[in-house]
């Protein structure tokens, strides 16, 4: 089985938590505490929302100013254009920010969505069928 983790550090892990949920991240109790909670997006795909102390004690570098810079970005593939705007607007409703305007190249779409710390996700909606006839 493979599976991928991605540890981000957050100022918050309980509004955080509350925030994923939103796009329709699920809560894994069995890797969640006071100072991580662990949202699952798919069989293979966990989110680790790391209180700011708790991603400092495992790393020495210095954590980015992700509302100014830019670390890293994480793409979520969704199987249609509706179900990207949905979560696009869960997402926005929750506090997070759209930075770029929609990228629309006909067989595919995708628009950011930056977290509460400001971690980047692009929602893409790929139309294989489109895809393959360009």
């Amino acid at each position: 089985m493979k599976q991928i983790f991605i540890n981000l550090p957050v100022e918050d892990p309980e509004k955080s938590m509350n925030f994923y949920a939103q796009l329709g991240f699920k809560n894994n109790p069995l890797f969640t505490d006071e100072s991580q909670k662990c949202m699952v997006w798919s069989e293979e795909i966990f989110v680790m929302l790391q209180a700011k102390e708790l991603f400092k004690s495992y790393n020495k570098k210095p954590i980015p100013d992700l509302k100014n810079q830019i670390a890293a970005t994480f793409t979520l593939p969704v199987e249609s254009l509706d179900s990207l705007n949905k979560i696009m607007e869960s997402g926005l409703n929750a506090a997070g920010k759209e930075p770029n305007p929609m990228l629309d190249e006909g067989h595919m779409q995708v628009r950011t969505l930056e977290d509460l710390d400001g971690h980047t996700w692009s929602i893409i909606y790929l139309d294989l069928d489109k895809f393959r006839k360009e």
